[in-house]
């Protein structure tokens, strides 16, 4: 279905102004008689009809759309966290040391990767608010730019990444050696799938502002499926080790990107970037890149720490930080939803569904956390094993899992109001939070892990304590409703 189609039947804000002016209200007659009657009674019909079809069919989206919306997400989420997961455990079975290593080259790859993170949820709450206002064209629009720019900016992404690779890898790693010369060799084939990773961001970005639920999933489907089944082979049969997880992920972006690049094409949108588009996207970018800042710098962070504690840590910390990962993408999935609904409102002009829908997605993201820390307690002993055979990095693991418990449902409500707050635009907020979570909080409590000798578990006690300032300030914003301001311009725009 087509965005133009879906503007149509989403029924997610009211048709542009000029159209609902173009014949006669409900309940009117268009004989035009008597003349006076006919300009007194209009100002006064639009109110109250308006108001009805602002509210009402938000109110049958706030469970079956969003409902809908948050599968589409889920499975598009879960997919590459999915391959990710897969392929840690392929290589988990060579030994603790390639395991390490793809945990430092991937923390660096993310970081290279963070040039072009706006691409995705940026778009997708500026495409929303087009397509709320009944306006898909210009929705898709967002998607065509923001395609461009994942060009441009993967490009120089690849140059970077291989011209600095191994200074930065062995910073990470804590100094030369064997862990930091297997990521350099995984990172320098990795990275070639940086433009390809950007055009899947900047294609999910723009089909979930217009609420395309089916095209995502088959793409990210195909392409990790594709790699998912490549990787095995690679890694053992063809001898590759860790180099052919790297190929195999590079496939999967690669693929991905060409699929995303395709389907914008085919919307027939307009590819030569308008200077007044471009603009507001990379102001948005610019607020959604230090806010990514603040993240990599708490991670990349961490992850140094645990390199310095041994390899068992660090082995121990990449398969909590997968597992983190992969749980964290799947209670975004109402996130997203609320993206895409809350952006929809908002260019409809419908603040109060905004503020609704930010309260239900709320919910429904503690429902999801208290499931994950259920499922993640009653695998304690059998998911670590799944990763490693080492019996040392599964007592570190051990370590690290009460925190990995904690933490779910509060992270469940952080995530469904991140989502909230991106779809509104209120992205200049969204950093200042993460920056003083991330940089105030985290980072220090985990140098003091290191300082004072508290092991792997003062790391994810720092992670536990980074969402819990999160989630003091995303209540108290949600709670005072400033960022629910309506029209087609987001705040960070």
């Amino acid at each position: 279905m087509s965005p133009a189609d879906a503007g149509r039947k989403a029924g997610t804000g009211p048709s542009p102004r000029p159209e609902r002016s173009q014949g006669p209200e409900p309940g009117q007659r268009p004989d035009g008689k008597p003349e006076k009657p006919g300009p007194e009674r209009e100002p006064e019909k639009p109110g109250p009809e308006r108001e009805p079809e602002l509210a009402q069919p938000p109110q049958r989206l706030s469970t079956g759309r969003m409902l809908r919306l948050s599968a589409s997400a889920f499975v598009v989420l879960a997919a590459e966290p999915s391959f990710v997961l897969i392929d840690t455990a392929v290589v988990g079975h060579l030994g603790p040391l390639p395991l390490g290593a793809l945990g430092i080259g991937g923390t660096l790859l993310s970081l290279v990767a963070m040039i072009g993170g706006f691409l995705d949820y940026g778009t997708t709450g500026r495409a929303a608010r087009w397509f709320g206002a009944g306006q898909p064209d210009r929705a898709v629009e967002e998607g065509t730019t923001a395609s461009v720019l994942a060009l441009v900016l993967g490009g120089v992404a690849v140059g970077g990444g291989e011209l600095f690779a191994g200074p930065l890898l062995r910073l990470l790693a804590g100094g030369a050696g064997p862990i930091a010369s297997a990521a350099e060799t995984w990172f320098r084939i990795a990275v070639l799938g940086v433009p390809g990773i950007l055009l899947v961001l900047a294609g999910n970005g723009w089909m979930r502002g217009v609420q395309d639920t089916r095209r995502p999933v088959r793409i990210v489907l195909i392409a990790n499926a594709l790699s998912a089944a490549a990787s095995p082979v690679l890694v053992y049969p063809l001898g590759m080790g860790l180099a052919g997880s790297a190929v195999a992920n590079v496939s999967a972006q690669a693929v991905g990107g060409f699929l995303f690049l395709r389907a914008a094409h085919g919307e027939r949108g307009r590819w030569r970037p308008r200077w007044p588009v471009l603009r507001a996207q990379l102001g948005v970018g610019r607020e959604l890149l230090l806010r990514e800042a603040g993240f990599q710098a708490s991670f990349l962070t961490a992850a140094a720490v645990a390199a310095r504690m041994g390899t068992a840590q660090v082995a121990a910390h990449q398969i909590g930080l997968e597992l983190w990962e992969f749980s964290a993408l799947l209670l975004d999935s109402f996130a997203i939803a609320a993206q895409s609904l809350v952006g929809a409102a908002l260019g409809g002009g419908d603040a109060g569904q905004a503020r609704r829908t930010a309260w239900q997605v709320a919910r429904y993201g503690l429902g999801a956390g208290i499931v994950f820390s259920a499922v993640l307690a009653a695998g304690w002993f059998v998911i670590p094993a799944a990763f490693t055979s080492s019996a040392a990095v599964r007592h570190q693991a051990h370590l690290l899992w009460p925190y990995f418990i904690g933490l779910q449902p509060a992270a469940g409500v952080v995530f469904a109001l991140d989502g909230v707050l991106i779809g509104a635009g209120d992205v200049g907020f969204l950093r200042t939070v993460t920056l003083v979570a991330g940089v105030g909080v985290f980072v220090p409590i985990t140098l003091a892990a290191l300082h004072f000798h508290w092991g792997i578990g003062g790391v994810w006690a720092g992670l536990a304590a980074f969402i819990g300032a999160r989630l003091i300030g995303m209540l108290a914003r949600t709670a005072r409703g400033r960022w629910a301001v309506t029209g087609v311009v987001p705040q960070g725009a």
